[in-house]
């Protein structure tokens, strides 16, 4: 029988709360947009789930198409880290390797929160680099809520 993935089953996975917190404190130092989207399949490739979930969220509309999206799959302990073009081609793959490394330990151990904190935070650092939190404020462009991909 399959779980379908609620508000509050998702809470036996992984803390929301403390998730998005990780979300605002990373967004706070950089202008790039951080999504999580966490998915209840047992099947399919995190990546090509990912994209999908990318076009959903709407995450190629920021305004410096710097969004980026941490899709987990827990069923599976697979997950794919996402982004939009501008992202990529200021930090290339390194950045991508970065953030995958520091989730992945913690993923293998079912920390699906300490994991997401711990790539978040990365990312996060990384981003400011190249994009800064500019002055007079940082809009946030997409919400910071964990998004449920059922």
């Amino acid at each position: 029988m399959a779980m379908f993935l609620t508000r509050s089953s998702l809470k036996r996975i992984l803390d929301p709360e403390r998730v998005v917190s990780a979300i605002r404190h990373a967004e706070a130092a950089c202008s790039a947009e951080i999504r999580v989207s966490v998915s209840d399949a047992w099947w399919g490739d995190p990546r090509k789930r990912a994209e999908k979930a990318f076009i959903r969220l709407g995450m190629a509309d920021t305004k410096h198409r710097n969004g980026v999206l941490v899709y987990l799959m827990p069923h599976r302990r697979r997950f794919a880290v996402l982004g939009d073009s501008g992202i990529h081609a200021a930090v290339g793959q390194a950045f991508w390797d970065t953030t995958a490394a520091a989730m992945t330990e913690r993923f293998k151990s079912g920390d699906f929160t300490g994991g997401l904190e711990h790539g978040i935070a990365e990312a996060g650092r990384q981003l400011a680099k190249h994009f800064p939190a500019g002055e007079g404020g940082n809009p946030n462009e997409l919400p910071d809520q964990v998004d449920i991909d059922g």
